[in-house]
């Protein structure tokens, strides 16, 4: 169980764990119980027209603590990791001058390694050099990296290599070098509170299933009624959980009770991912195990 009093008030608080985990709540404790103002870390909370399917905070929590990042983008926006480090660098700075202490927390785990340690100021690849990738073969594109990188790398992961490629081929560096350049990051781990919430398992495959529920009860079924008009499966914000699914039941392809089964499934299988991550990227970060002592 967690212990708001052993949380430094003058420092910056990450907050990372699974979907459904209670992320949110713990960041509205912890700004109504110490102060500061909570800033969003997840990938797709940034985006309009998915609040409710989303999770992004109601409005009764919005109105008791200062909330930062969510929903401030049109659901078909383009928006990197960078982006993202670009937005929250001035609450942080802000912060260094006096301002208010933030409370980051999300669940996306790339956001929250790029802040503590550092983001390569890799140029974006053009459309063209990613078509090229795309249409490509694994064996050519191994071939056409430099024997550092390729050395470094999981070869058998077509992203990676892909992903690697691009770089050599847009700038004419190799991606390690990049890496190796990467600057100084925005807020070490040492200047801030980690928190990396592990829980249960069951429990949180429970509250994954029970949260679905109170989402439809909510209205996620009026959500998609009100974007269908502006659908694009291709659009990022259509990445989240379950939108797919929404629209499907909306068009007579699926039935409601398919679409929950889908999005409990997909949901469950995210949750994960993300403590995979956190088990092989967070080791350093605070443990708050749940459900709590109390069974909450």
């Amino acid at each position: 169980m967690l212990n708001l009093d052993q949380i430094d008030p003058q420092k910056p608080v990450l907050i990372f764990g699974p979907t459904a985990s209670g992320k949110s709540g713990l960041a509205l404790d912890i700004a109504q119980e110490q102060g500061g103002i909570i800033v969003n870390a997840d990938a797709l909370q940034v985006y309009q027209g998915w609040p409710l399917l989303t999770a992004q905070p109601p409005a009764q929590d919005l109105a008791q603590a200062a909330h930062h990042l969510y929903g401030h983008l049109p659901f078909d926006a383009p928006y990197s990791v960078g982006d993202w480090l670009r937005d929250v660098t001035p609450f942080i700075q802000d912060h260094t001058n006096g301002g208010p202490r933030p409370i980051i927390v999300g669940g996306t785990g790339l956001n929250f390694s790029t802040l503590t340690e550092g983001l390569a100021d890799i140029p974006q690849t053009p459309p063209q050099v990613r078509k090229q990738g795309d249409s490509a073969i694994l064996r050519d594109l191994i071939a056409a990296l430099d024997p550092t990188t390729a050395a470094a790398i999981d070869l058998n992961n077509r992203a990676r290599v892909q992903r690697a490629w691009e770089v050599q081929a847009t700038t004419g560096r190799s991606i390690k070098a990049w890496q190796d350049d990467t600057p100084p990051p925005m807020l070490p781990l040492d200047m801030c509170t980690p928190l990396v919430l592990t829980p249960d398992v069951e429990w949180l495959n429970d509250r994954i299933a029970r949260r679905f529920d109170l989402m439809m009860e909510a209205g996620a079924l009026r959500e998609a009624e009100k974007i269908s008009p502006l659908w694009d499966p291709l659009a990022p914000s259509s990445k989240a959980i379950g939108a797919q699914e929404m629209m499907q039941v909306l068009c007579g392809e699926m039935t409601p009770d398919s679409a929950r089964e889908a999005i409990i499934i997909a949901t469950r299988q995210y949750a994960k991912r993300q403590r995979t991550w956190a088990r092989s990227r967070m080791k350093r970060w605070q443990l708050v195990p749940l459900p709590d002592v109390d069974g909450c």
